[in-house]
């Protein structure tokens, strides 16, 4: 009975010994008589017992690494109070395991001094606008060194950065006076575009009121000219008819009864003037021949 019960246990001590199931996101190293004998992924797994081991245990998982907070010294002489906080992830179980006695104070303590050496070329204002530049650079720095610790760095992340007292007031005071110039420039710029506008609204008024005025002449000459036109044709309508007319028979008889009417007409007016002096043509032969011609004309009209 004692005997079949130190077999059981036995039996019992073999199985424990022999079989393992490894978690998901897990890497189990395994040692055999001492020795990097496999890595053991996922799942159900078989060891030698008393002779296999596992020696180690990675959580294969994103894990974030927080590091220390730490004084750095930038290019201006500059001191500030800067921490992080580091993401990796272990890639290679065997080398994480034999790589480093301690992959994640390697990686913390390089991340500290890859920091300070970044911040060091860089000047205090360079610092707050290129922190992705910091964080990258970080990354790469660490990332070279951790390949042989069978770790990747996937990212770097400045939680803050503090500088002194005396920088924080004297960087109040220049962000004051910068948004106090900004404020004039920009009051500055609303009067110049003011007075521009201006300008600009009275030069076009002027070139309106110039187009009305040239317009209003053009219209003006346009009507004179087309009043001009109608006057003459008028005129040429009347020529043409007056032609015509003495063209017709009795016409040239008739023209003369007129031009002799004329005459007769205006020597009247002037002899009734109050002058006494009359001015008499020196061919007043024609004129009585027109006026006889006339006073024939009109007598035989009469007699008709």
């Amino acid at each position: 009975m004692e005997i079949a019960l130190v077999i059981f246990v036995i039996a019992v001590i073999f199985i424990v010994q022999s079989i393992k199931v490894v978690p998901q996101q897990n890497a189990w190293v395994v040692e055999r008589l001492g020795k990097y004998h496999a890595t053991l992924t996922p799942g159900l797994s078989f060891l030698m017992p008393f002779v296999d081991r596992v020696a180690y245990k990675h959580l294969l998982k994103e894990i974030p690494l927080d590091i220390a907070s730490q004084v750095c010294i930038t290019r201006d002489n500059t001191q500030l109070q800067v921490d992080g906080i580091l993401y990796f992830q272990v890639t290679d179980a065997m080398r994480a395991s034999y790589g480093s006695s301690n992959y994640i104070v390697a990686i913390s303590q390089l991340a500290q001094t890859s920091l300070r050496s970044v911040i060091g070329k860089l000047e205090l204002d360079k610092t707050f606008e290129e922190r992705d530049i910091i964080n990258a650079q970080v990354v790469a720095a660490i990332d070279e060194a951790a390949l042989n610790w069978g770790v990747k760095v996937l990212r770097y992340e400045i939680k803050d950065l503090t500088p002194p007292k005396e920088i924080l007031h004297a960087m109040q005071a220049q962000i004051t006076a910068e948004r106090g110039k900004r404020a004039l420039i920009a009051a500055s710029e609303g009067r110049r575009q003011e007075q521009i506008n201006i300008a600009t609204g009275e030069r076009e008024a002027f070139i309106a009121r110039s187009e009305g005025e040239k317009q209003a002449v053009i219209n003006k000459a346009q009507g004179e000219a087309q009043s001009i036109l109608a006057v003459a044709e008028a005129t040429a309508h009347a020529i043409s008819a007056i032609a015509a007319a003495i063209r017709q028979p009795g016409g040239a008889d008739a023209v003369q009864l007129k031009v002799a009417e004329r005459a007769v007409d205006a020597y009247s007016r002037v002899a009734a003037a109050a002058s006494t002096t009359l001015i008499v043509p020196s061919n007043m032969t024609e004129v009585a021949t027109l006026i006889t011609s006339a006073m024939k004309m009109v007598q035989g009209q009469k007699a008709s």
